[in-house]
C-alpha cells in the first residue's frame, strides 16, 4: 500500500523528465535540399529522440528572410547570402555546406525517346523567349539524328524565392551576355516568358502536365518524379549528362577557390573538366555566429556536424553528391566557432 501512495509522483517525474529535457529546432528555406533533409532529421531524430527537428520548404529567398528576422533557428539556401544582406544581420551567419546538386533541364516529349542535347546559348535563347518551337532548327543541328516534333515550347520557372533559380541564373548569366545584360541572376528574377510553379515541386508537376513543356529542377526531385531531363555542353565542349559523377567533377575546380579561412560562398557553375556538369552548386545551411539559447545552439551544431559525416552516406541514394572530405577539417572549424553566452558549443 505504501509504494502504492508514491506511484502517481513517481510516473509525473519520469514523464517530466525527458520533455524538460527536449530541444526543438526550426528552419526553413530551399527546396532543393529538402529530400535529403527530411531524411537526415528523421534518421537523426532516431537516434537522438530528445532532438526534435522541422524544416519547412518554402525556397532559399524565404528562408534568408526568416533566418534574418529570427524567426528560425537555421536556414537553408542554394544561394548565399549576400554582402549586404550579411551586414544588415551585423555579420552574424556562416554558411555551412552540406551537399551538391545539379540543376537541370527537364522537359515533356512524349514521343522523344531519346536525351535532348543543349548547348549554352541554346538553352538562354529558349528562355529568353527567341526560340519557341521545339522544331527550331538550331535545336536540330545540335540534335542530329533525334527526331523533334514542331510543337510549341512552354517554357516553366520557379514563381517564389529559390536558390535553384539563382543557381540557373547564374550559370545562364555567365553563358549569354544577352541574358546576363536583360535578366540578370538572382533568386528572383523578371523572367522573360513562360508559366510560374512553386518550388522544385511545383516546376516538376506543370513540366509534368504540360505538353512541350521545358524548366529546370533539381536534379533529385527529377529522378524521383521520372521526369526526362536532357545533356548540356560543358565549358570544355563535351555533353555531359546530369549525375553525381559528373558535379563531384565541378566540385573540383572549385576547391582551389577555397582554403581554411573559406566562407563557402562559392559557385561551381559553369566549372572547368572535361566530365564537369555545367549547371552545378553547393547548397548551404545558414548558422548563427551567436545564439542566445545554449542547449539550441548545441543540438543544432551536432546535428550539423552529424550530416557532415554520417549523413553523407545517404546522399548519392538521395539523388546529391555528397561532400569532398578535404572540407570536413574547414567545416568542423566553421562549427567550432559557434558560441552562445560567450562559449563554444562544440
Amino acid at each position: 500500500m505504501k509504494s502504492t501512495r508514491f506511484l502517481p509522483l513517481a510516473a509525473l517525474l519520469a514523464a517530466a523528465a525527458p520533455a524538460a529535457a527536449q530541444v526543438q529546432l526550426n528552419g526553413a528555406g530551399a527546396t532543393f535540399p529538402n529530400i535529403i533533409y527530411q531524411n537526415w532529421m528523421l534518421s537523426y531524430n532516431q537516434q537522438h529522440p530528445d532532438v526534435k527537428m522541422n524544416y519547412q520548404s518554402i525556397g532559399s529567398g524565404g528562408g534568408i528572410r526568416q533566418f534574418s528576422d529570427g524567426t528560425v533557428d537555421f536556414g537553408g539556401t542554394d544561394a548565399p547570402m549576400t554582402d549586404s544582406a550579411i551586414a544588415a544581420i551585423s555579420g552574424n551567419v556562416l554558411h555551412i555546406p552540406t551537399v551538391m546538386g545539379a540543376v537541370v533541364a527537364i522537359y515533356n516529349l512524349a514521343d522523344v525517346k531519346q536525351p535532348v542535347r543543349f548547348t549554352p546559348d541554346v538553352l538562354a535563347d529558349i528562355f529568353l523567349g527567341k526560340i519557341t518551337s521545339w522544331g527550331d532548327a538550331r535545336l536540330a543541328s545540335i540534335n542530329p539524328g533525334l527526331t523533334l516534333p514542331k510543337q510549341d515550347i512552354i517554357v516553366v520557372h520557379r514563381s517564389d524565392g529559390s536558390g535553384t533559380s539563382f543557381v540557373w541564373t547564374d550559370y545562364l548569366s555567365k553563358v549569354s551576355p544577352e541574358w546576363k545584360e536583360k535578366v540578370g541572376k538572382g533568386t528572383s528574377v523578371n523572367w522573360p516568358v513562360g508559366l510560374g510553379g512553386r518550388g522544385n515541386e511545383g516546376v516538376t508537376a506543370t513540366v509534368s502536365q504540360t505538353p512541350g513543356a521545358i524548366g529546370y529542377a533539381e536534379l533529385a526531385y527529377a529522378l524521383i518524379n521520372k521526369i526526362t531531363f536532357g545533356s548540356l555542353r560543358n565549358s570544355s565542349g563535351n555533353f555531359i549528362t546530369p549525375n553525381l559523377e559528373s558535379v563531384t567533377a565541378a566540385a573540383a575546380g572549385a576547391m582551389k577557390e577555397m582554403g581554411p579561412s573559406t566562407d563557402f560562398r562559392v559557385s561551381i557553375t559553369n566549372a572547368p573538366g572535361a566530365q564537369a556538369y555545367p549547371v552545378a552548386s553547393f547548397t548551404w545551411l545558414l548558422v548563427h555566429k551567436t545564439y542566445s539559447d545554449a542547449a539550441k545552439a548545441k543540438a543544432l551544431v551536432q546535428f550539423i556536424w552529424w550530416a557532415e559525416t554520417d549523413g553523407q552516406a545517404k546522399a548519392s541514394e538521395l539523388g546529391y553528391a555528397s561532400l569532398p572530405k578535404d572540407l570536413r577539417p574547414w567545416i568542423q572549424a566553421r562549427l567550432k566557432s559557434v558560441t552562445a553566452g560567450g562559449r563554444p558549443v562544440m
